[in-house]
């Protein structure tokens, strides 16, 4: 009986894992494909996922408004795949756990998102 229940508990942790796994996909997917400012919370997942800045550093980087920046983090952060250390002025922005757990995934779907991207501007210049 003891191993029967331990044989159902890994198979429910497996189950539950893999559901995480598409779950998180699906918020990916969402937030950078389906969404307006998708490129923009990219950009930004990707900047500190290389190094950590606060609001003024990420926009700085990425030739952002700052309040445009602010907006998308809290919407990263609302949805779990961005971390803060700190307040104020000063407050560090780093990716979640999960998101780290699931940065193969982001970049599968960042690859993605650019090379659509490349295409509509190739078709833009050919007009």
């Amino acid at each position: 009986m003891q191993k029967c229940l331990k044989i159902i508990r890994k198979r429910n942790k497996r189950l539950n894992n893999t559901y995480m796994l598409k779950q998180v996909k699906k918020l990916l997917w969402w937030l950078l494909a389906g969404t307006s400012g998708g490129l923009s919370r990219g950009k930004i997942i990707d900047v500190i996922s290389k190094k950590p800045m606060n609001a003024n550093e990420i926009a700085d980087e990425l030739h952002l408004d700052y309040k445009t920046v602010r907006h998308h983090l809290d919407v990263l952060r609302k949805n779990n795949l961005i971390t803060t250390m700190g307040s104020g002025y000063g407050k560090m922005y780093f990716p979640s756990e999960i998101l780290e757990d699931n940065m193969k995934y982001f970049y599968e779907i960042w690859d993605e998102i650019g090379k659509n991207k490349k295409k509509d501007e190739n078709n833009e210049v050919k007009k």
